[in-house]
């Protein structure tokens, strides 16, 4: 009888460095860095016992939701253009927009959602959220599921 699988979310300080240099590893074979296994074990110092034993494991939070649909909330200024101007982020970023749902402005701001098919994403969730955050009349943005 097996058992059903047990998933955290763990910041990556926390984890032993082997896991992270699997994870490095494993980004080293899917980029093309590294050619083979036994390359890419090398460039991390890890052995290939070790590679194997955690690679199907750990993996980043960002490769678990590629692919997936992916809600993201965001707390935007009510001001003429700021919601195209965060909808165009999404496009950009190849980001296919499921939906969109806007509260009422309150205080000058509103909450949009945004559900996300993430299949097609140029970079990662974390890029995509840094460029959203870094966008004039965006006050807060964060992932809420996916």
């Amino acid at each position: 009888m097996s058992r059903a699988p047990n998933y955290y979310i763990v910041d990556a300080e926390a984890l032993p460095e082997i896991f992270r240099k699997v994870v490095e590893a494993r980004r080293l074979l899917d980029t093309g860095e590294a050619e083979t296994v036994n390359q890419a074990v090398r460039i991390t110092g890890i052995s290939r016992s070790a590679f194997y034993k955690y690679k199907d494991a750990v993996r980043p939070f960002q490769d678990m939701l590629h692919g997936r649909i992916v809600t993201f909330q965001m707390m935007l200024k009510d001001q003429p253009g700021i919601l195209s101007q965060v909808l165009n982020l999404f496009a950009d970023s190849g980001a296919n927009i499921l939906t969109i749902n806007q509260g009422l402005p309150v205080n000058g701001c509103a909450v949009v959602t945004v559900n996300a098919e993430t299949s097609g994403l140029r970079g990662t969730l974390q890029e995509l959220l840094e460029r959203m955050d870094k966008a004039e009349g965006v006050l807060r943005g964060e992932i809420l599921a996916g």
